[in-house]
């Protein structure tokens, strides 16, 4: 069933694109953002990468049907606790006509049925890989009828969809903070809340600065109009007066002098890729000194707490990396955080203080993925601890219940 639908996204790739098309073009014409529009289209690659993402779940173990526990109580009673599918599980959510494809496969291979019920700006798109799937399904001999695609994409219709706890085991929201927030706010039915992704990238003074700048360029450049692209630039205070050799970051401004410091290896490979720099008063100050300092605007207080999805980064000097924790748990919005350092300490620390899904060292944050993770496709990024945290996999997907196996036992 799963290798069926893969080759439907292909095998019907131009209707897909036709469709999407559509919707791409009625959102240039509403004005959308570009990072919006970015989620909302689709391409040949990406439709290739759907059907990949289907493929790599086809070869993830079974979630369901797991023994998770087995044992016998002082009364003689046997129990088994399995792992059974969560039931009908709800999709809301916005430009992003990937994720279609994404949960049919997930929730098939785990045993739920699954109802999408995408934004108008997408239901094209999302009705042209919903129709391609389930008419191949069907065409293969395969009951189709556990996908289902909600048509009513009114405000109304959504608010609707929250309060069916008869209908639906559980809704799992995927968009930017106000979708989200509604969801949580007003659903009746159990949410597994998926974030915003305000993330972070605190570069200590310890950093490589190779390393830093490719880590960070990566984090905010690679795809601003995801989750888990870095929204915030923390630099330690030792990062802006201390100076590295020249010889460590060829191919910046600053090489051209014997010394210059992270800070500014920092700062212009930003600029460099064409990011406009939102930064505290500090920073404005030690940028003065540079060339490219005019470039640098005054952040606000609201910023830190801003998910851009665009060429944006708020930058911050932070006296250490204690206080670089702090920010992070005020502004974040425990997604995706990361530290560039070469301090094992500055490292624990930073892994044991921030209250974050995903937490790294030396590494980007554009890997909260459940490819990357090694999940195959995922339903989203939950922000949430209970229940799921993290990638949205395979195994989230499921629940459990006992099985118990007497011999006549009263109590």
């Amino acid at each position: 069933m799963l290798e069926t639908v893969a080759a439907a996204l292909v095998g019907n790739r131009d209707k897909i694109l036709a469709a999407n098309a559509g919707d791409v073009s009625r959102a240039r014409a509403q004005g959308k953002p570009k990072g919006f529009v970015d989620r909302l289209t689709l391409t040949a690659e990406r439709i290739e990468g759907m059907a990949a993402g289907v493929r790599d779940v086809i070869k993830l173990p079974d979630p369901v049907g797991l023994t998770l526990e087995k044992f016998t109580v002082k009364s003689g009673l046997q129990i088994e606790k399995r792992s059974v599918p969560l039931g009908v599980v709800g999709i809301i959510y916005e430009a992003r006509p990937n994720v279609a494809a994404d949960c049919i496969a997930l929730c098939l291979k785990s045993g739920n049925c699954v109802v999408l019920r995408g934004s108008r700006d997408a239901y094209g798109s999302n009705l042209a890989i919903v129709e391609a799937v389930k008419g191949a399904l069907a065409a293969a001999g395969y009951e189709a009828g556990f996908i289902q695609l909600i048509g009513d994409a009114t405000r109304e219709g959504a608010d609707f969809f929250m309060t069916q706890n008869k209908t639906l085991d559980v809704i799992i929201p995927r968009g930017g903070a106000g979708l989200i927030q509604n969801t949580v706010q007003n659903s009746t039915v159990p949410v597994i809340e998926t974030g915003a992704g305000v993330c972070h990238v605190f570069v200590e003074r310890t950093a490589d600065p190779q390393t830093a700048e490719a880590v960070l360029i990566n984090a905010k450049c690679s795809r601003p109009s995801v989750c888990n692209s870095a929204e915030t630039l923390l630099i330690d205070a030792g990062a802006v007066s201390e100076t590295v050799g020249g010889e460590a970051v060829a191919g910046t401004e600053a090489a051209t002098a014997s010394k210059t410091t992270l800070f500014a290896v920092l700062l212009e490979g930003l600029i460099r890729n064409n990011v406009a720099v939102r930064a505290c008063p500090e920073a404005i100050k030690a940028a003065a000194a540079y060339p490219w300092g005019d470039k640098l605007t005054a952040a606000a207080d609201a910023d830190f707490y801003t998910e851009y999805n665009d060429f944006i980064i708020n930058v911050k000097i932070v006296a250490d990396t204690a206080e670089a924790v702090r920010h992070i748990n005020r502004y974040g919005t425990r997604h995706s955080d990361a530290i560039i350092t070469r301090d094992a300490e500055a490292a624990e620390a930073f892994l044991n203080g921030v209250d974050s899904a995903a937490v790294y060292v030396n590494a980007s944050t554009r890997f909260t993925d459940g490819g990357e993770f090694g999940y195959g496709a995922e339903i989203g990024i939950s922000t949430q601890k209970l229940h799921a945290r993290g990638p949205v996999g395979l195994r989230e997907l499921t629940s459990y219940k006992y099985r118990i196996v007497g011999t006549g036992q009263v109590r």
